[in-house]
């Protein structure tokens, strides 16, 4: 229960800061450019801090690290409305306190995750359940935090809307400060495990990473098909409904995206007891290749928000078997830095594919983009289900506890 009141009051905190702060930016210059720079720059430091934070994991703890962060990214969030108050939020304040709190965030996300065995460990709940709550939640929050964010908007004003993340942060700093649970990756180094410091530790999490085939190849394709699935739900739909002047429309569809990948993590821990791992990935690869083929053909908005539905159930479970597979198959004292190069690739890679997407888009229109991604996506699929190392995967999908 506290490791997710941690995850969903993290998750609901970034959400609402996704939403407030590009509006306090729009507010202060007017500038759609000011706003994309901010968004741009607050990604670049994550991109060399993440990869240190794993390191910082594994060799410090993981309760230390996801608190401490939370701790940080609360002070980053409430320096908005009390520098308003003191002094007055000019553009460069706001670019400043927004590259540190991208800068601190993902340690907390990236320490929580590390921390579901510990969890599943102590509460006796089975990995595979717990991993699919957890990451069905954090959709939740991180869904529900832009609502929650344009409400405080309409009503407080955007300065002190920070209050509220502020407040989350602290809620998820404080649950996992007094979680008693213990620590696999200091455990495994107590017991005797090699424990690799400085430039070697910080590198640990690649070499780790690349010398296991198959979760290499699946990192990489759900790298990619993140790549496909984001722009979808940021660009192509809304550049779509936008030119119908159909608002209503764009938010149905990606409502039924969010509810069927919600549905799907939390299944997770069901499906895991009757599928084996290679045989859920079979199952979201060929899924989401079904749902996206009429989806990109752009039919009538009920087929839409069916093959929606249809592409996030698809896709939901695939991040809760991506984490059980680190948990089972990386030494405890590697999986914070394995994590956080899972990490570093989904925040690079995404953006990229939006960008050139948005590019794409507005040169060639959005069927031709729409059909070159589901395209990409199917090929992606087959690729990946004909690898040696993905086929031979199945092993350790009954655990109970972790390990």
């Amino acid at each position: 229960m506290l490791l997710e009141i941690a995850n969903v009051a993290s998750g609901t905190g970034n959400g609402v800061v996704m939403v407030v702060l590009p509006w306090l930016v729009l507010e202060l210059t007017g500038s759609a450019a000011a706003a994309g720079l901010v968004a741009a720059l607050s990604t670049l430091p994550a991109l060399v801090v993440i990869p240190v934070v794993g390191a910082a994991i594994d060799r410090f703890g993981r309760k230390p690290i996801s608190v401490l962060s939370d701790l940080a990214s609360a002070l980053s969030v409430l320096a908005f409305p009390i520098i308003g108050w003191l002094i007055g939020l000019d553009f460069a304040w706001v670019l400043v306190l927004a590259v540190i709190g991208a800068t601190l965030d993902p340690a907390g996300y990236t320490a929580r995750k590390s921390l579901i065995v510990d969890t599943s460990r102590a509460s006796g709940m089975r990995l595979e359940t717990l991993n699919g709550v957890h990451e069905a939640l954090f959709a939740v929050g991180w869904t529900f935090g832009p609502l929650i964010g344009a409400l405080l908007i309409a009503s407080v004003g955007a300065v002190s809307a920070f209050w509220v993340p502020g407040a989350m942060f602290v809620i998820a700093a404080a649950s996992i400060a007094i979680i008693r649970v213990g620590d696999a990756g200091r455990d495994a180094v107590e017991a005797g495990a090699e424990e690799v410091g400085g430039w070697r530790g910080i590198t640990r999490g690649f070499v780790a990473l690349n010398a296991d085939h198959a979760l290499r190849a699946l990192t990489i394709a759900i790298m990619i098909l993140a790549g496909v699935y984001l722009p979808t739900e940021s660009i192509l739909l809304p550049v779509h409904f936008e030119a119908l002047s159909q608002p209503e429309s764009l938010g149905l569809v990606i409502a039924a995206l969010a509810g069927g990948s919600v549905l799907g993590a939390f299944a997770f821990g069901w499906i895991s007891r009757r599928l084996t791992s290679y045989q859920i990935i079979r199952l979201a690869m060929i899924g989401t290749a079904v749902a996206i083929v009429p989806m990109a053909f752009l039919p009538p908005l009920p087929f839409l928000i069916i093959a929606g539905f249809l592409l996030g159930l698809s896709w939901g479970p695939m991040q809760p078997l991506l984490n059980v597979l680190v948990q089972q198959r990386i030494p405890a004292q590697e999986q914070g830095r394995v994590f956080s190069v899972q990490l570093t690739s989904f925040y690079v890679f995404p953006p990229l594919a939006m960008l050139l997407t948005g590019a794409a888009t507005e040169r060639w229109g959005v069927s031709p983009v729409y059909l070159t991604l589901a395209g990409l996506l199917i090929i992606v699929g087959i690729v990946t289900l004909s690898l040696a190392s993905v086929r031979a995967i199945n092993h350790g999908t009954g655990s109970t506890t972790g390990g």
